[in-house]
């Protein structure tokens, strides 16, 4: 009985997997061909450079304030010292915030890679989809930076045709 089950398992499992069509792209290497995504990248790596350099200022000034309270903290009040504190608890606050408003989720600068980068990517899984339909295929793996891909057979690499076709 245990034999019949395990047979009839090997010989669906042998015709699910034969019934199968994969094809395998880098999607990375698709993105990297495409010039407006190149341009994309480039214009965020400087946005990202410009609006660093503020949040750096920022927690400067934070961290100035910090000196100059330590170097005067002897000859403060009481109270003069927890006001001097807050203040600086205050700025640094606002600094994180500043931050977060920057380069967080809804930060200014994940708002314009999803303006920059979004059309592109519909784009090419559009043809990504269109070419799988057209070789026929019932999936596609994507190669790009993936670690459990271990073996890719050359005839199911696709990802040429995929750059040729968005040309």
């Amino acid at each position: 009985m245990k034999r019949l089950i395990l047979l009839a398992a090997l010989v669906l499992g042998i015709g699910t997997v034969s019934a199968q069509n994969c094809i395998v792209v880098d999607s990375e290497k698709i993105f990297k061909s495409i010039d407006a995504y190149n341009q994309a990248i480039t214009e965020l790596d400087q946005l990202a450079e410009e609006y660093q350099k503020l949040v750096d200022a920022k927690f400067e000034a934070v961290e100035q304030l910090y000196q100059n309270y330590v170097a005067q903290r002897a000859s403060l009040t009481a109270s003069t010292r927890q006001s001097r504190e807050n203040a600086i608890l205050a700025q640094e606050r606002a600094a994180q915030e500043y931050q977060e408003g920057i380069f967080g989720k809804e930060g200014t600068l994940m708002k314009r890679r999803v303006e920059l980068i979004e059309p592109i990517q519909k784009r090419v899984f559009a043809a990504i989809e269109a070419y799988a339909k057209q070789a026929g295929a019932d999936a596609v793996i994507d190669s790009a930076n993936n670690p459990t891909l271990l073996f890719t057979a050359p005839a199911a690499e696709r990802t040429q045709q995929i750059i040729e076709l968005l040309r």
